[in-house]
């Protein structure tokens, strides 16, 4: 047996957990929370919503304010500290140590747990065929790819055997291009190890890619929780449907007379742009080709702002007129 395929899901169940800072701020308002066994929940929201906080409550780095209990199966973790919890942690910045190459990076966590030579040496052959950087056991940390250095830690973390993984904004230091590659494989890599993970990370492809659900959060709230379809498809609040796309919003006397209703909301891919004179009057402000697909900047008649998609062949430039109508229409 491998150790990938050896490892124990657990659910984590937090219950009335909020956290206080020393000057009486609020960093996390009371929420209840279970993550199940053996899924991956993306914590999604803006900077200082309390998405780390919350991570690093779980992690046992931070305490939950009285009364707060958090659990892992049937373990109350509360006031366990942090190193006895059995969590494997990458956070942004990776942590790796330069002066030792990627096997001993890996191997580190289990010699300072007294872990013997030879089963340390055959964890870290297996963490090292998992992450696919097995040519690259002897290098040195300076000459890894940033992708090749978030394996590492990943492999690290994943070495010890923990009970939960916690992934901190894991991919935020890597370019574009790379995140977007990296994703793929970190979601294949999750559903092979079948380990409850939780990741924080404030991008709304990240979290939908990597997440079976998503936790949104704002101002230390707990937004909405479902998978990403869900979300998308259903947000609770204007904000959560802000945070996961573009939300447009239209009203008025046009709108009325084209949808009969007073106000619209809709996303931008569900703007059908055509002709004018077969649907909503507008006009183009900007064009921004992005391959796949093109994106406008519109504005009606009366001057409502708005945005919408088309295939990247669509013709239209700035300055020209054109109606609009809609796949569906949302009463706001």
């Amino acid at each position: 047996m491998t150790l990938a395929s050896s490892l124990q899901a657990l659910s984590i169940t937090l219950t009335h957990c909020a956290k206080t800072w020393p000057d009486g701020s609020r960093a996390l308002e009371p929420l209840n929370l279970e993550v199940r066994a053996g899924e991956t929940l993306a914590l999604l929201g803006p900077s200082g919503c309390g998405k780390t906080t919350l991570l690093r409550m779980i992690c046992g780095l931070e305490k939950t304010d009285a009364g707060g209990t958090i659990r892992f199966g049937s373990d109350d973790v509360t006031r366990t500290a942090p190193e006895a919890r059995g969590v494997g942690v990458v956070f942004q910045g990776y942590a790796l140590f330069p002066n030792m190459n990627v096997a001993q990076n890996i191997g580190y966590g289990l010699k300072i747990r007294g872990v013997d030579s030879v089963t340390r040496h055959r964890r870290v052959t297996e963490m090292l065929e998992l992450v696919e950087l097995e040519a690259l056991a002897e290098r040195r940390i300076d000459q890894l790819s940033g992708g090749q250095r978030q394996r590492v830690a990943l492999a690290r973390a994943i070495a010890i055997e923990p009970r939960v993984l916690l992934l901190d904004e894991p991919l935020t230091a890597l370019d574009a291009r790379l995140r977007q590659q990296l994703r793929v494989d970190l979601s294949a890599l999750l559903k092979k190890l079948g380990i409850t993970c939780v990741i924080v990370t404030h991008d709304q492809e990240e979290a939908m890619m990597l997440g079976d659900r998503v936790a949104v959060m704002s101002a230390g709230r707990l937004e909405q929780l479902g998978n990403p379809e869900m979300l998308y498809r259903q947000p609770a609040s204007n904000f959560v449907a802000d945070f996961l796309g573009t939300l447009c919003h239209l009203r008025g006397g046009p709108v009325k007379h084209h949808h009969g209703v007073d106000s619209l909301t809709f996303r931008p891919h569900e703007v059908q742009l055509q002709a004018p004179g077969h649907g909503l009057a507008a006009s183009i402000r900007a064009r921004f080709y992005l391959g796949s697909h093109v994106r406008f900047e519109l504005v009606l008649d009366d001057g409502q702002p708005f945005t919408a998609l088309a295939g990247p062949d669509a013709p239209w430039q700035p300055g020209d007129s054109v109606s609009i109508t809609l796949n569906q229409t949302h009463a706001a």
